[in-house]
């Protein structure tokens, strides 16, 4: 039993073990960027181009990502998009001038949105639904985990200003992740939607007790179709509903303004007056509180529910980005403010939307859609990330850090008010029973 338990960790570890990849290379860059930008002579256009590189291949990896996943399989997917990390790793780490490094960082992006939809499918399509929020929300944590990582890389490089070995070292996580996947077992829903209903029972007497599995491929065998879907399914009567609000989810993910502080955080920092390395030390301690209370997150998320956990996150972002704002709207704002304030962003956001998003995406939508859906939705979010990322800063440039924090605050209601009135609980339902009640058209909020 002990040894049963220990492998059912392994296949959680090494199924969230994309999730780190993810926080690390799009972490990594909010410190190499300040040596980056002297090294490369870069412009405000230029920076942003160079950050949002992984976004853009981001939205090519979660668009196609959700489809493969369906045709090929979480785990083999989850493989080539290990490999992936490690070509992009090893680019990005010997570029010399910066269309190399986009060119890169954008192989790192298809990636990054590939695993950003796959990783959370993947755990939750593994795990029972009792703990499904605490194991789908491993993702989030290994994100945290990995975006601490960059953070305390970027401090051990800021002397020498080397933002090469920041960002090749993301080498080290993604040959692990590519070659620990070899040993994992696949999904088995994706297994019984492809008639390999033994193997499906096999995976899953390795996470459930044996009087436990013929109930659950029954129901899951209850709802599966054999016919292939096309894309417009998505976009059908009963669909479109659940589709909205995945859709808005995804979107309101990236524009409450966790890019921002993720991305920028050493660039504010350095603007109000904090040297390099102090501003990059500073990430650590913005790194170790996501890490913390994504920690937090995972215990409360089966406890609390998903919808609890986003509404009172969007109370803590609106109110860390309105404070920031106007604090650094009508006077010099101390360091220990500007610090507090992020780090109040950082609490709210890590217990909440930082996982809790990609929860819902990986809960709410039927079976036979699931990975198109996933991507689908996946795809909207990259988009808002790039329109945010790329914006930022020549926002920043001509209308100032105070108006876009404030800005931010009121896209943290608009996310409160819809969280409110369209995204529904799932917390302690079977991913039968949640696609049973959409497909009856029942409430599940």
């Amino acid at each position: 039993m002990k040894s049963k338990k220990v492998y059912i960790n392994v296949i959680y570890f090494f199924g969230a073990l994309g999730g780190l990849l993810f926080g690390y290379d799009t972490g990594v860059i909010s410190g190499a960027l300040i040596f980056i930008k002297e090294d490369l002579g870069l412009t405000p256009f230029m920076e942003g181009l160079v950050v949002s590189g992984v976004l853009i291949g981001a939205l090519a990896g979660a668009a196609f990502g959700g489809t493969l996943a369906d045709r090929i399989g979480r785990k083999k997917l989850i493989i080539w998009l290990g490999a992936l990390f490690s070509i992009g790793a090893i680019g990005t780490g010997f570029s010399s001038n910066v269309e190399s490094l986009v060119l890169f960082r954008i192989v790192l992006g298809v990636a990054v949105g590939g695993a950003s939809a796959i990783v959370p499918l993947y755990l939750s399509e593994m795990a029972p639904a009792a703990i499904r929020g605490r194991v789908a929300s491993l993702n989030t944590l290994m994100n945290a985990l990995g975006i601490l990582m960059a953070y305390v890389i970027n401090y051990v490089f800021s002397s020498s200003g080397r933002w090469d070995w920041m960002l090749l070292l993301a080498i080290v996580p993604s040959l692990l992740l590519m070659v620990g996947m070899l040993f994992m077992p696949e999904s088995p829903r994706w297994l019984l939607q492809n008639e390999r209903e033994e193997e499906a029972r096999r995976v899953l007497l390795l996470t459930r007790d044996s009087d436990e599995i013929d109930l659950e491929i029954k129901s899951i065998k209850a709802l599966k179709t054999e016919e292939k879907v096309p894309l417009s399914e998505l976009f059908s009567p009963l669909m479109r509903p659940i589709l909205l609000v995945g859709v808005g989810v995804a979107i309101f993910q990236q524009v409450i303004g966790t890019n921002t502080i993720i991305y920028y955080t050493p660039t504010i920092l350095i603007d109000s007056g904090i040297g390099a390395s102090s501003a990059i030390a500073g990430t650590i301690g913005i790194g170790i509180i996501n890490v913390l209370f994504t920690i937090i997150g995972t215990v409360l998320i089966d406890r609390l529910g998903r919808k609890m956990l986003m509404l009172i996150g969007n109370i803590g972002m609106s109110l860390a980005l309105g404070v920031l704002g106007v604090s650094t709207l009508f006077f010099q704002a101390p360091s220990w403010l500007l610090l507090g304030c992020l780090g109040l962003f950082m609490v709210a956001y890590s217990a909440s939307w930082g996982m809790v998003a990609w929860v819902v995406l990986a809960e709410i939508f039927p079976l036979k859609i699931r990975g198109t859906a996933i991507g689908f939705a996946s795809t909207c979010l990259w988009l808002a990330n790039i329109a945010v990322s790329l914006s930022f800063p020549v926002l920043l440039e001509s209308l100032g850090s105070s108006v876009l924090f404030l800005v931010y605050a009121v896209i943290g209601i608009a996310a409160f008010l819809f969280v409110l009135k369209f995204v529904p609980e799932t917390k302690g339902k079977s991913l039968e029973e949640i696609e049973a009640e959409i497909t009856a058209k029942k409430s599940i909020a």
